[in-house]
């Protein structure tokens, strides 16, 4: 069992940064890929960002891509992710999830694929 909690939500200008953290909890949290996504009312949730669960491996949609940067210490049992450039579109609640198994190589991207998710926190990008 992992609990995730998000934070670092707010409004910010466009143009503008936030870095989001997401603490982990639970015997197994640092041993699982983790992943950020973001859903928008009316819209299903969309895949921002992965990262293995070594942190060796990333990957970010192409949407996002160059702009957002997910990173983890596994130490702390946090991720994050550091958001800068920032356009209106962004403009979402941002969930942190965990890769439904144990360590593996695979970068999943499919919300099916995590099986634990937090509550998520808004992110709003002023013009």
């Amino acid at each position: 069992q992992v609990q995730l909690v998000e934070s670092g939500g707010g409004l910010v200008q466009a143009g503008g940064s936030l870095r989001l953290s997401c603490a982990a909890s639970g015997r197994t949290a640092s041993r699982h890929a983790m992943g950020w996504f973001r859903q928008t009312p009316g819209k299903e949730r969309e895949f921002v960002a992965v990262i293995a669960w070594s942190g060796g491996r990333t990957y970010c949609a192409d949407s996002v891509k160059g702009r957002f940067t997910i990173s983890r210490d596994n130490a702390r049992n946090t991720v994050y992710l550091q958001m800068n450039s920032l356009k209106p579109e962004d403009t979402a609640v941002y969930y942190c999830a965990a890769y439904r198994s144990e360590f593996g190589l695979l970068l999943p991207q499919r919300v099916s694929q995590f099986l634990y998710w937090g509550q998520g926190t808004q992110v709003s990008v002023s013009s």
